[in-house]
């Protein structure tokens, strides 16, 4: 995930540990940074800021994911290595 990750942005990812690994579709719902979800100072070593999003196509109960940038560039979700491809 870039930086420049918007509200509404749609995006592909593979949570990259799952064999075979699924391409699942989201859309972005909110972008904090590590103070907005409440964590201390501490965790800039090793977060750079946090996206929640909806998994699409969404069901009776949507799911709500949140991934978190690293500050070693990857991205993560539960903890598990994820591939994003940002969409058009």
């Amino acid at each position: 995930m870039q930086s420049e990750i918007k509200l509404g942005q749609r995006f592909k990812f593979n949570i990259l540990s799952d064999n075979p690994s699924q391409e699942r579709l989201a859309v972005v719902t909110r972008v904090l940074s590590n103070r907005e979800e409440g964590l201390g100072p501490e965790v800039e070593f090793y977060f750079a800021y946090w996206v929640e999003a909806q998994e699409l196509p969404e069901t009776e109960a949507p799911t709500t994911l949140e991934f978190q940038r690293g500050t070693d560039g990857n991205v993560y979700l539960d903890g598990r290595l994820v591939s994003i491809t940002l969409l058009k």
